[in-house]
């Protein structure tokens, strides 16, 4: 055993360099994505996708700064997405998506080798959630500046009037993950006590406002059900939990009761019932997805990294997405990856980094329903990799952190 002074030392080295939070940051900068609303300065595609490159360059150089001795953890989370990452590879050498299914992996290869570079520095802490909060929170006030300038930009009319980014490109359901994501990190670590309620009001409040503009349906479902699970995870161990979960529990009686006329609008969105029950017209480009003949290598394989779209129109389900890039191999072991995630936040006992973790896990998968993005390089591939960098458990001898300052 080390004595208290070296395990001092241990726990200082262990602390997070700045530069770490700057390459996180990069890296949500670079999943922000190029396309959606149209913007109050005219900001042409090659542009943005200039932007976004480079933040991806930028955040792998950082890391291997950082990290240049190649000092990784294990992390199953990201082996498995390494054999994601090799399948499509194979899988795009067919050329089937044209040459930008290559750059997209060669996108997928560098984010993914960030995150192997940074794992150096998962060590459970709250570091990497607060950097998540601060960056998103920053998007969210470009969201409100670009309202403030130009409101009928900000929520257009072929929107319908939802809510968009109009400083940079974002869609309405980009906007609401950010929020809900926001506003889930924010309730979870005032709960576990890391946050005062006056900071964590001046964040919620705001933000649910911003969520609610979206009309984003998927962004609040996967919110409620995030917070009620992590909240459930604490209910042996935290008071609070137990208020705040009873509270919920009461609040949306309440509002179901005498708010359901509201809700039902708000969900609706002034759409046809039946536009609602095919779920904005997904169900009908899932349907022609799956009718489409495939040769048995595209079944077990797929076609391919594309830009997540079928016949023109996008697919709006990870599931499917990967079903049609990586195929059933695909399937496999993205579902193995949520599987590793969830097994090992069960495992691990109740704390503030658990519930973050659990939360970020159950929103991924309540969102990967009728939302891209568990196959390629995205934010929920980046929610999933903080909430991995939460369930580490590091001894408090690690020889890796008595060797050389962080």
């Amino acid at each position: 055993m080390l004595d208290p002074a070296v395990r001092a030392e241990a726990a200082i080295r262990r602390s997070t360099p700045k530069a770490v939070g700057i390459a996180w940051t990069l890296l949500i900068v670079n999943t922000l994505g190029s396309t959606g609303a149209k913007t109050v300065i005219p900001l042409p595609r090659s542009v943005s996708q200039l932007i976004t490159m480079g933040a991806l360059g930028a955040a792998f150089l950082i890391a291997l700064a950082l990290n240049s001795r190649l000092r990784v953890r294990p992390s199953a989370y990201l082996f498995l997405l390494t054999l994601l990452l090799v399948l499509s590879i194979v899988a795009s050498l067919n050329l089937e998506g044209g040459f930008g299914a290559l750059f997209r992996c060669f996108r997928f290869t560098l984010f993914l080798s960030t995150l192997w570079l940074l794992t150096r520095w998962w060590d459970g802490g709250l570091d990497l959630v607060r950097q998540h909060i601060r960056t998103y929170g920053a998007v969210l006030v470009t969201v409100v500046i670009g309202f403030a300038l130009s409101p009928g930009n900000a929520m257009p009319f072929e929107y319908g009037g939802r809510l968009t980014g109009t400083l940079w490109p974002l869609t309405p359901p980009q906007v609401g993950q950010y929020a809900a994501v926001v506003i889930g990190l924010t309730t979870l670590l005032w709960l576990g006590g890391k946050l005062d309620r006056r900071n964590a009001l001046i964040v919620i409040v705001p933000t649910f406002g911003i969520l609610l503009l979206t009309h984003t349906r998927t962004a609040m479902l996967g919110l409620v059900a995030g917070t009620i699970v992590a909240l459930m995870s604490q209910w042996m161990s935290s008071a609070r939990a137990r208020k705040v979960f009873t509270g919920l529990v009461l609040g949306g009686v309440f509002a179901v009761v005498v708010l359901g006329g509201l809700l039902q609008t708000w969900f609706l969105r002034g759409q046809s019932e039946e536009n609602f029950s095919s779920l904005t017209g997904r169900a009908k480009v899932w349907d022609a997805l799956l009718d489409a003949p495939r040769t048995t290598l595209e079944y077990l394989f797929g076609v391919g990294l594309t830009d997540k779209s079928y016949d023109g129109l996008p697919i709006d389900s990870s599931w499917l997405a990967v079903y049609h890039e990586q195929g059933f191999v695909g399937i496999a072991i993205v579902a193995a990856f949520l599987l590793v995630l969830v097994v090992v936040a069960v495992l691990r006992p109740p704390s503030p980094a658990r519930a973050c973790a659990i939360f970020l896990i159950t929103y991924c998968l309540s969102a990967s329903y009728t939302e891209a993005g568990l196959g390629d390089a995205s934010p929920y591939l980046l929610h999933l990799a903080l909430a991995a960098s939460l369930l580490v458990r590091v001894p408090a001898d690690e020889p890796e952190f008595l060797k050389e300052t962080a």
